[in-house]
């Protein structure tokens, strides 16, 4: 599916994030268009984490602008960037390892009974929690989970993630990001997480993905952002560049035509 390349659902300009002496952003901008996923790639210490936290509500920039369907949004929490339909599954996942997989789906978010039980007594409603999750996990088919109270500990690397990134569609209205989700798993737990990622494309939903696997990353990507120096330096797209042209970017060992032009 080729990205619908309209009006940009997410932009950032100019972004700012000092660190005492360290400028982790440098001026950075950002475009995120609707039903694409946007692969976000740079060397260790390019910005490219703080660019991703200041867009996902984790930081809030020194300087610049963001913007979220045309809207100026200046995001105080990553909670708040949820409410606007921004979910972030970060590398460390965020899951309560002893919670069940249809608690970790609705942790801090979770339903009330209707009527007094739930207003009043703050009473759960768990069958409609665990019909929603196991909803969810058929959507994106992830039938290999077959017990939605079973605890997230007893999970595979691939499962969690899987449930990881099934809040995050559940949820995520606007924007998915997702950092590293293949880093900690093997072959065949990865192969199922990228089908799992153009599933959630398919549902319309648009995708940032950080990561350094440089094989995946030309696999799933529509576009691929490439970070150096606290900005953007570059966006290519994978069908006209190969994966050694994007390290060569990533490290400065090449310079993209527009730059050298520039």
């Amino acid at each position: 599916m080729e990205p619908i390349l309209t009006a940009p659902i997410l932009t950032a300009r100019g972004l700012v994030k000092r660190y005492g002496r360290v400028t982790a952003l440098d001026h950075a901008d950002f475009d995120l268009y609707p039903g694409e996923i946007l692969a976000v790639i740079g060397d260790n210490g390019a910005g490219k984490s703080s660019m991703i936290k200041a867009i996902s509500g984790a930081i809030t920039p020194d300087e610049g602008e963001i913007r979220l369907q045309g809207q100026v949004i200046n995001f105080r929490s990553p909670i708040e960037a949820r409410k606007a339909g921004i979910e972030t599954v970060y590398q460390n996942l965020a899951l309560s390892p002893a919670l069940s997989i249809a608690d970790n789906m609705f942790l801090g978010r979770e339903l009330r009974k209707p009527g007094v039980m739930g207003q009043w007594f703050r009473k759960l409603d768990r069958s409609a929690m665990e019909k929603f999750a196991r909803d969810k996990l058929s959507e994106l088919g992830l039938m290999t989970i077959q017990n939605i109270n079973q605890a997230v500990e007893t999970l595979s690397g691939g499962q969690r993630q899987g449930v990881a990134v099934a809040r995050a569609a559940a949820f995520g209205s606007k924007v998915i990001i997702l950092d590293e989700p293949t880093a900690a798993l093997g072959v065949k737990e990865s192969r199922r997480v990228l089908e799992l990622i153009l599933d959630v494309r398919r549902r319309g939903i648009p995708i940032v993905l950080i990561s350094h696997n440089m094989p995946h990353v030309f696999e799933v990507a529509d576009r691929i952002h490439i970070h150096r120096l606290g900005r953007r330096l570059t966006v290519i797209n994978p069908k006209d560049y190969t994966m050694s042209d994007a390290v060569a970017f990533m490290t400065g060992a090449k310079l993209p035509a527009e730059a050298i032009a520039a």
